[in-house]
Parts: C-alpha cells; sequence; structure tokens
C-alpha cells in the first residue's frame, strides 16, 4: 500500500498532481466499496467514488490555482446540449455549476472546498449524462414489454474518464447513439422546441381549433406547414396545386391519409402543439438509447409502425420495401437478430400461437376440411401421419403440423431465417395484395416483404461473391417447390423496431408514423 502522500505524485486527468485536493477529497470520499456497477442501473455514489479513486482522488477539472480548465468549458456546453436529448434538467441545467465555475475562475485564492465541490459536481453531471445516453432513463421491460433489443454498452464511463489525458471522453463520441436516426430526432426535438417559443406559430396552432374562422384556419395552415417543415419546396405542376402539394406533403409528415384536403385528421395535426411532438421525439430517443450503440456496415432495419424494410450499406440505402407486420392481438416484438439462411420454396411448421389459437379451433370445427383448406398434413413424433379424428385440446401440442412447399405455402416462395428464441423472421407471402393496403398489420408476428425476391437476389448474389443468382433463376427454382437452403458467409443484421419517429424517404429530415400498436403513451407517461 501506498500512504497518502505516496499515492498523489502523478498528474491526474487535469495536467497536475494536488496533493490538497485529494487528500480532501479522500477523507469526504473513500475509495469504493466494490467496482462491480450494474450496467444500466442509476447513477450511485459509487461511480462518482470510483472515478477518483482511479485516478487517487486527482482533480479532473480544476487546474492548480483551482480555476476551471478547460475540459470544463467544454463539458459544460457538451451538458447543456443534453437538453436536445430529451434528459432530465437535472443534466443539462448549468445555473448552480456556472456561478461556482466564476467565483473559481474570478477569485484570486481559492479554497479547496470550493474547488472539490465544483469538481465532484461536474464529474456527477457527466457520469449521468453517459449513463442516460447509453442506457436510456427507464428499463426498457417495464415500458413495452415486447422489446427485447440487448443494449451492448458496457458501464465504464468512471474508470475512463479518470484515466483521459489532456481532455475527456467526449459525450458525444463515446456514448451518444451512432443510428443517424438519433441525430435526426434531436434536431427535429430542438426543431419543436423553438417553436415552442415562438409566439406567431403558436397563435396559428391555436386558429386550428374547432369554430375559427375559415380564413383565419385558411391562412395560419399555410404558416404551420411552412414553419413544421421549412425544407419543402413545391414544384409547379399543371395537375396538381401549390396547397394541394403542401397539404399531401403534411399529411405524409404525420403518416395521414394523403389526399390533397384539409380534412378533420389533418386540422387535428396542424392544431397539435409543438409539446406533443416534442414528447413523442423524446420518447423515440429514449428506444434507440435501448438499442447497440454502434451501427453496422451493412443491415437491415424494418421499423413496425410505418410498416417499412430499409436495406443499408456504407451509409448508403440500397433497397426500400412495403412490409406487413404483426396486427395488433400478435404484435411483432422488437429484436435484433441476423439473418443467417435464404430459403427458397420453405416449408412451414405451425408456431404454437396460431397452432392454439387458429389451427386447434379450426380442426375442432371443421377437421380435414380445415386443414386440406390450409394445405396442412398432420404428423406424429416419428413422421408418421395422424389421423386427425384423434386430435382433441389436450394432446395436440403432441404434433407436428406442417404445410408443404408451394404458391399457397403461408410463407411464399422464400423465407429469411434469422434464428431468435421468439421464432420471428422475414417472408414471402400469398396474400400479396396486402402490400397495396395502407393498413398492413395484418400478420401473426412475422414480417412479410414485398417482391422478397428481389431481396433474395440482393443477398444471395450481391453479398456472397460466388453465387450468381438471377431473378431468372430464383424464379426458376421456385417452380420445382424442392426446398433449397442457402446459407449465408456474410450474416446480415436485422432490426426490427418500434420508431413511431423516424427517416424521411430522404434520409435528412424525420417523418411521424402511426402508433399502430399503443406503445406511445405508457413510454410517455414514464419518462420524467
Amino acid at each position: 500500500m501506498f500512504s497518502c502522500r505516496e499515492r498523489h505524485t502523478r498528474p491526474g486527468p487535469s495536467g497536475f498532481a494536488d496533493v490538497s485536493f485529494a487528500d480532501e477529497l479522500s477523507t469526504v470520499m473513500p475509495a469504493p466499496d466494490t467496482v462491480c456497477v450494474k450496467p444500466g442501473a442509476n447513477l450511485t455514489e459509487q461511480d462518482v467514488r470510483l472515478a477518483y479513486a482511479t485516478d487517487d482522488h486527482q482533480p479532473i477539472w480544476v487546474r492548480e490555482n483551482y480555476s476551471s480548465n478547460k475540459a470544463a468549458a467544454t463539458l459544460i456546453a457538451e451538458l447543456e446540449e443534453m437538453q436536445w436529448d430529451g434528459a432530465p434538467a437535472h443534466i443539462y441545467d448549468m445555473a448552480d455549476i456556472k456561478l461556482l465555475r466564476e467565483k473559481l475562475d474570478t477569485t484570486k485564492k481559492n479554497s479547496v472546498k470550493d474547488a472539490i465541490r465544483f469538481d465532484t459536481m461536474l464529474t456527477r453531471r457527466y457520469l449521468a449524462a453517459a449513463k442516460f445516453l447509453l442506457f436510456g432513463e427507464l428499463l426498457p421491460r417495464r415500458a413495452d414489454s415486447l422489446w427485447y433489443h440487448a443494449n451492448d454498452s458496457e458501464w465504464s464511463a468512471p474508470q475512463l474518464l479518470a484515466t483521459s489525458e489532456g481532455g475527456y471522453p467526449a459525450l458525444d463520441e463515446y456514448y451518444r447513439s451512432e443510428w443517424p436516426t438519433y441525430r435526426l430526432l434531436r434536431k427535429a426535438y430542438k426543431h419543436y422546441y423553438e417553436l415552442s417559443t415562438d409566439s406567431n406559430y403558436l397563435n396559428a396552432v391555436f386558429n386550428m381549433q374547432p369554430g375559427q374562422n375559415d380564413s383565419v384556419m385558411h391562412t395560419s395552415m399555410h404558416y404551420i406547414i411552412e414553419k413544421e417543415l421549412p425544407w419543402l419546396q413545391i414544384v409547379p405542376n399543371d395537375t396538381i396545386s401549390d396547397e394541394k402539394q403542401r397539404i399531401m406533403a403534411y399529411q405524409n409528415y404525420l403518416s395521414l391519409r394523403v389526399t390533397g384536403k384539409a380534412d378533420s385528421a389533418t386540422i387535428a395535426g396542424l392544431g397539435t402543439t409543438p409539446e406533443v411532438y416534442m414528447k413523442r421525439l423524446r420518447a423515440n430517443m429514449e428506444r434507440i438509447r435501448w438499442m447497440r450503440r454502434k451501427v453496422a456496415d451493412t443491415f437491415i432495419i424494418v421499423n413496425v409502425p410505418l410498416m417499412e424494410l430499409f436495406f443499408r450499406r456504407n451509409g448508403e440505402e440500397i433497397m426500400h420495401k412495403r412490409v406487413v407486420v404483426g396486427r395488433p392481438a400478435r404484435q411483432t416484438p422488437s429484436l435484433q437478430a441476423n439473418m443467417a439462411n435464404v430459403v427458397i420454396n420453405p416449408p412451414w411448421g405451425v408456431p404454437p400461437t396460431i397452432l392454439k389459437n387458429d389451427v386447434l379451433p379450426g380442426i375442432q370445427k371443421s377437421g380435414d376440411k380445415y386443414l386440406a383448406k390450409k394445405g396442412l398434413k398432420v404428423y406424429d413424433n416419428k413422421g408418421k401421419a395422424v389421423n386427425v379424428a384423434t386430435i382433441n385440446a389436450k394432446n395436440y401440442r403432441r404434433y407436428n403440423y406442417k404445410q408443404a412447399p408451394g404458391h399457397d405455402n403461408s410463407l411464399g416462395y422464400v423465407k429469411f431465417n434469422m434464428p431468435n428464441k421468439w421464432d420471428i423472421y422475414l417472408h414471402d407471402t400469398p396474400h400479396r395484395e396486402d402490400f397495396a393496403k395502407r393498413d398492413r398489420a395484418l400478420s401473426s408476428g412475422c414480417v412479410r416483404v414485398h417482391k422478397p425476391m428481389e431481396l433474395a437476389e440482393l443477398i444471395l448474389s450481391g453479398f456472397e461473391n460466388k453465387k450468381q443468382y438471377t431473378q431468372g433463376k430464383l424464379d426458376s427454382l421456385s417452380m420445382t417447390h424442392k426446398t433449397r437452403w442457402e446459407t449465408l458467409k456474410n450474416k446480415i443484421p436485422v432490426c426490427i423496431t418500434y420508431l413511431t419517429a423516424f427517416e424521411d424517404s430522404t434520409s435528412t429530415h424525420i417523418r411521424f408514423a402511426r402508433d399502430i400498436y399503443q406503445r406511445d403513451a405508457k413510454l410517455i407517461a414514464m419518462m420524467k
């Protein structure tokens, strides 16, 4: 063991060694009892104590004369920017810290007690901000029982802070999500905050309430669209008026029915206060904080509320498709898994939920007729066919229910396997007419992909260099009705998530999505 004075001979993160500071701080803030801090837990005094104990209780944010250092100024600016992450005010409100900083920077002889107070206040805010950005404000499963994303972040902020030299691990670089959507949500949150202080805009929003003069509402409508969508550019069109284009763009922005008419839903959107949109944006930033922080070079993301799939590589979108997701009674969960193989002409084995809720009632009602209609055959564990008359509510789980490959197979002609314990995957469907519908929450939980052979061709030819799959070859294979498995050498991460605010088609702004599973209200209510 080193003596107290022997411990403090090397420079700390602030660039100098201070025995008085260290002796005083080690008295009021001894080393932590344990260094085991549970990831995602609330900030505890253990985190702060660990940060200082790691570097022998040396100062982090003050200089030799106990005035604030350059890192302190940079951190204060970063913490103030945390308000655009929707962080609780106790993280970004710098009023008390700025007052103490001014005292330290203007007083010729500062006390070690003031220096310790300033230093530890900034350290607490820094660690609270880092934890908020890495793990979010809430435990995900408390707010969403179908959220299964694994947050891969490790909690090492106390040690990183203490061992950094000539600065500190910046919040933006080390902790803030790298998902492009997150940056756009922050930008939109700030935009709506600024609108919330604009009296002219707020008056226009008030004018959209029922009972207002039509002329006033018409003028206010144009003003609100211009303010909320300042990037909107109208292209002269002989068949669609400028006004109709503006309304259509606004309806698309809010995921309303695009009619070009100022209908009741559009009027309601125009009359919504900025605070309502800010709460939704804040909730969606929280969801992204629950996900992996870093983005893979190549990945597929399915946004369930938008009912759309995006295939991206090196920051570029290489494919965009409509999808069908789980209906409200059988919601698609949020998860991430790696696509491991592509199956041409997949057979279908009935999963437990569908077996219980659909197949068993169908057998009880119609017996063989139901099985024939669905193209299902029943086998025991030895592969022998089972007489449907022997199946009942007590023994139905003993058997396997399978559907042979073919045009009417529930998985269609292709399945994209991404092994996970919830048995969720992407696939084709015989109900291809559903993709033209606005409401596409129609499946039993898995994700049906529009024109999936195009996705199969891209994956098998574009990412598996030894494979030469053309659309013609895939079509020919599908007509054989023979199952063919293609294992992927390069596994593709598939992220299925629930974001009611997401990127628009240009990837430069956000658009809102319908809350098809009604999850926003609970999350918003739980956030501080």
